[in-house]
This record gives structure tokens, C-alpha cells and sequence, in this order.
């Protein structure tokens, strides 16, 4: 993966006079950064009424992309996707779904590479509700198009979940778990998956159950992040050059459980972030391995982490607290980390927060309830 320098000309609009580093003086809680926010407009896809739902985002190739759904007025849910090229103007993908449940999805996961892009979307049905799972792949013509798949490859009698989308430079990858434990799903085109499951070091075993919910391409194949669910939970991670042989280790420097959540590549090494009992705890991954870098976050009830974001060295982290969705951001390799104020307040429920990040320009994507409004920000670097 390919990470970008800083360029400091594109973030020559300060937004606080510190930037994302812990300031000189410490306080219980590090001072926020405050950026001016700009509002942005989503169209509707649907009736003017529709509640807009945006779940994901990501950036790649000089194109931004947000997907989720549209609700009705009843509740009914319709799947959705955006793009714009120069973050201010938003246009509507068009979205050709292939199966009943897929055209009741909510897409809420997202991967860009180049000019493509895959999502996983779900919707509830069946005898059980159980999720219905598919991945979407946009095409040449500009569709984003439902992809027909065999119902046991995400769903049957051994699923559990299916988290996350990741784009390497040679394949794809799916995140979750099986009833053996981790699992990941692997493809070379980004349409055609097939699922690895039960394989040693990542399935459960007899040091206890496997989870994974993150991962991140790498130049020697791929990172994934999750949790060994022993009475608590240990952090762990595991590495793989080809997708089918990993190698776990346990994330250290944790007193207590913990997990790691999300995971991403930043200015030439690889953070992790999980919920601690401290707060929100933080390993980076260079040679010789993993360290414990330090937490942020401390005494407000650490729930789960949403998402994790970087460009250069300017990492922002999306996280679930007792005060509901808040923004965190660090510029000197996770070791310090400070809060940014979001432009409203995002309760936990029925909600959502959703960032997207390159070249210091940050988009939010925030639903508080009542559907996601969008604005951007640049965040200024250095202190």
C-alpha cells in the first residue's frame, strides 16, 4: 500500500493553532482540536422524505465514495452509494441489486482500489431474521451492481458475521467470523470470493474463540486485528502472505480485556485500536513486532471502536463512548491523541459516524437520529 506524504500546502488552512498532538500542558482530557466545519449536501436517491443512512466511506483514486441506504417514511430500507470527486458536489450512484433481500440492503462496509470499488451489505430475513449478506462491485458503466452468490458462503448453518472489506494490490479481502472462529474471504477480482475458514492460528482453539473484525494490506500480504474470547477477552492479531496460512500474536501491554477492532496502515507502519479496560488502547505493528504504544479515551466507558482512518501520518479514529460517537486524532504515530469537536453530537442507537481521510481533508458523515448530514474539514498537522 502506497501512503502518501504530506503535502504541507494542502493543509495550510489551520484549523486549531495545535494540531492532533497532545498539548504541552497535560490536562484529564487533552484539549480538543476544533476545526471550521463546511457543509456538504447528499442528494436523495428516493422521495424527498427519505431518511439518508451513511454507514461507510472511503477515498481512492481521486474520487470519495459514502454508501449506505434510504428509509421511508415506513422504515423500509433501499441501498445506496455516492461519489464526488472534488468533496463538495455528490451525485448518486446508481445501485442494480440481484435478489429480493438485496434490494432491502444497507450497504454498511466499503473498500476502494484504483477505479474499484467492492461493499458488503446486509438485510435481515429468513425464519430467523438472520442477516442476508452479499457484496456489491461497481462496474464500468457505472453501476454498483449486487454480486449473486450460494447462500452458505456468507450465511448457512456456520455463520456468524461479516465485518469488513479490505483492498490489497493483488487481492481482496472479507472479515468476520464462522462458528469455527476468524474467518476471512478472498478474492482476486473483487466479485468472486471464497471463504477460508477453520484454519489453524486464526480459527478457535483450545486457548479459546477467535473473532476478527479488521484488516489492512500490507506489503508482505495482509494484518487482521481482533480478540481471543477466553473468560474476557485478549487483543490479538494475526499476519498472512497469502490469506489461507496466518500467524497469531497477542497484543501487549494490556492489564485487563481488551480488543482490537480496527486497523490501518499509517506512515509506513500499522496501528491497531481496541477498547480497553483503561479507555481505548493502541499497538503499532513495526520491526520486530507489535508494542504497546499507549490509550486515549480513559474514564468515559470505552465501548467499541467504529473506525480508523489515516493519511501520511495523521490518523483519525471514530469510537463509541458513554457520551456516545466521538472523533479522536493523532499525528505523531498514536502515541499521543487528542478529541476533535464533530459539528453535532452523535448519540449511541440507531445512529451513526462515518469519516473518510486523504491529505488532511476529513469528511464526516454524521447521523444523529434522525439521517446522516455531511461536512468537511481540513485537520492542520505539527504542533
Amino acid at each position: 500500500m502506497v501512503i502518501r506524504r504530506w503535502v504541507a500546502a494542502v493543509v495550510a488552512v489551520a484549523v486549531t493553532s495545535a494540531g492532533c498532538s497532545r498539548p504541552a500542558v497535560e490536562s484529564a482530557e487533552p484539549t480538543p482540536v476544533r476545526p471550521t466545519w463546511q457543509s456538504m449536501v447528499l442528494p436523495a436517491t428516493s422521495g424527498a422524505a427519505a431518511r439518508l443512512l451513511v454507514r461507510d466511506a472511503t477515498v481512492c483514486g481521486g474520487r470519495w465514495y459514502a454508501v449506505g441506504a434510504v428509509a421511508d417514511s415506513a422504515g423500509r430500507n433501499a441501498p445506496a452509494a455516492w461519489s464526488t470527486v472534488d468533496g463538495l458536489v455528490w451525485s448518486p450512484i446508481r445501485l442494480v441489486p440481484s435478489s429480493v433481500y438485496g434490494a432491502r440492503h444497507v450497504l454498511y462496509a466499503v473498500a476502494c482500489r484504483d477505479a474499484r470499488l467492492v461493499a458488503l451489505g446486509a438485510a435481515s430475513g429468513g425464519a430467523h431474521g438472520n442477516p442476508r449478506t452479499a457484496t456489491w462491485m461497481l462496474h464500468p458503466d457505472g453501476a454498483l451492481r449486487e454480486v449473486a452468490a450460494g447462500f452458505e458462503l456468507f450465511g448457512g448453518p456456520r455463520a456468524v458475521s461479516v465485518s469488513r472489506v479490505a483492498a490489497g494490490p493483488r487481492e481482496w479481502l472479507l472479515v468476520g467470523a464462522r462458528v469455527a472462529g476468524a474467518a476471512v474471504w478472498s478474492s482476486p477480482d473483487g466479485e468472486r470470493f471464497a471463504v477460508h475458514e477453520a484454519l489453524p492460528e486464526l480459527a478457535s482453539d483450545d486457548r479459546g474463540r477467535t473473532v476478527a473484525y479488521d484488516a489492512v494490506a500490507v506489503p508482505s500480504g495482509w494484518v487482521l486485528v481482533g480478540a481471543v474470547l477466553t473468560p474476557g477477552a485478549v487483543p490479538v492479531a494475526w499476519t498472512s502472505s497469502d490469506a489461507r496460512v496466518w500467524r497469531r500474536a497477542l497484543l501487549p501491554g494490556v492489564d485487563g480485556p481488551g480488543q482490537a477492532q480496527r486497523v490501518v496502515a499509517a506512515d509506513g507502519a500499522v496501528l491497531a485500536v481496541g477498547p480497553v479496560r483503561t479507555g481505548f488502547g493502541v499497538w503499532r505493528l513495526a520491526e520486530p513486532g507489535w508494542r504497546w504504544v499507549g490509550g486515549f479515551g480513559g474514564g468515559r466507558g470505552a465501548v467499541s471502536v467504529r473506525a480508523l482512518v489515516a493519511s501520511a501520518n495523521l490518523v483519525v479514529a471514530v469510537i463509541i463512548d458513554a457520551d456516545g460517537y466521538r472523533l479522536w486524532c493523532s499525528d505523531s504515530g498514536g502515541e499521543s491523541w487528542r478529541p476533535v469537536t464533530l459539528p453535532v453530537a452523535v448519540p449511541s442507537g440507531d445512529t451513526g459516524l462515518v469519516v473518510a481521510l486523504e491529505e488532511g481533508r476529513l469528511m464526516v458523515f454524521a447521523d444523529a437520529g434522525d439521517g446522516s448530514r455531511a461536512w468537511w474539514a481540513h485537520l492542520q498537522v505539527g504542533g
